[in-house]
């Protein structure tokens, strides 16, 4: 299933795809798609719905971001073998972890603001996990049976705040608008392998990032596992994965985001995002 949020900021409601690719309100049904509705009894109520009696959605409706009522939004630095060599990093012995505040959480296709004083806003696409079932201490041969599911995320990140202004990474991560999800949850099922797919992101159209999550340095049984030794993971929670090369950062000369640039980004059977960069 393809889940998703529709509306305005603040007021969006629960949807579903069907088969033809058009957008079905859960409203009925559900309250948002968040908590309990992400468990595997949720999920598996929802597969049994007959979409073709829910009401549809205009096609030009805003989407919101893909999760609701997000306790946690937790990020992995450097989980990509090929991204750690182009920064100049050594590939961490254990998981990098680090936090984007929930007010980040923006949809998938709405403005991006570049912080004000940001000289060095950057870009990275991530594969997305969502937690379903939550839990502690979860055995690595169980941990996917913890996820409801996947999407598409972009770690917009300023990288002075994150590396040159001393303290922790949070700062350079967390600013308002730096976290789109979406377009949509996707379920566990229709995935075959999170660990084989294609990911790619464009700035006006020019393509900087062109990876696969084969290069993943912890897979995500790992990551699960691991983050719920330091904390309980509860339903709704969001796991940004990591990125491919291709950074801002990364480039000769570098290159950061500047108001009035258009971002386009996905990975594949995930769907797509499209940002349009503006000052704050």
């Amino acid at each position: 299933m393809k889940l998703l949020r529709h509306g305005p900021k603040g007021q969006e409601k629960p949807g579903i795809v069907d088969a033809d690719g058009r957008v079905r309100d859960l409203t009925g049904e559900i309250d948002d798609i968040a908590g309990e509705v992400l468990s595997a009894a949720g999920l598996a109520r929802l597969a049994e719905l007959d979409l073709s009696r829910l009401p549809e959605v205009a096609a030009d409706t805003r989407l919101g971001p893909c999760v609701g009522r997000v306790g946690k939004f937790i990020c992995i630095g450097l989980n990509y073998s090929d991204h750690a060599a182009e920064t100049g990093a050594e590939v961490p012995a254990e998981p990098v972890v680090f936090n984007k505040w929930t007010s980040a959480i923006c949809g998938p296709n709405d403005d991006v603001e570049i912080p004000r004083d940001s000289t060095k806003t950057d870009w990275e696409v991530e594969l997305g996990v969502v937690i379903g079932t939550g839990g502690r201490y979860i055995d690595e041969a169980d941990a996917m049976n913890h996820v409801a599911g996947f999407c598409v995320i972009n770690d917009v990140s300023e990288r002075e705040f994150q590396l040159e202004r001393s303290g922790t990474w949070d700062k350079g991560k967390g600013c308002d608008t730096f976290g789109p999800l979406g377009p949509w949850l996707v379920t566990r099922d229709e995935i075959a392998d999170p660990h084989d797919l294609n990911l790619w992101l464009e700035v006006d159209g020019q393509r900087y990032q062109d990876g696969s999550t084969r290069t993943m340095v912890f897979q995500i049984p790992h990551l699960v596992a691991y983050l719920s030794r330091f904390m309980s993971l509860q339903p709704g929670d969001v796991i940004s994965t990591g990125t491919p090369p291709g950074v801002g950062m990364g480039q000769n000369p570098k290159v950061f985001l500047k108001p009035g640039q258009t971002m386009r980004l996905g990975i594949e059977g995930l769907g797509e995002q499209r940002q349009r960069c503006i000052e704050s």
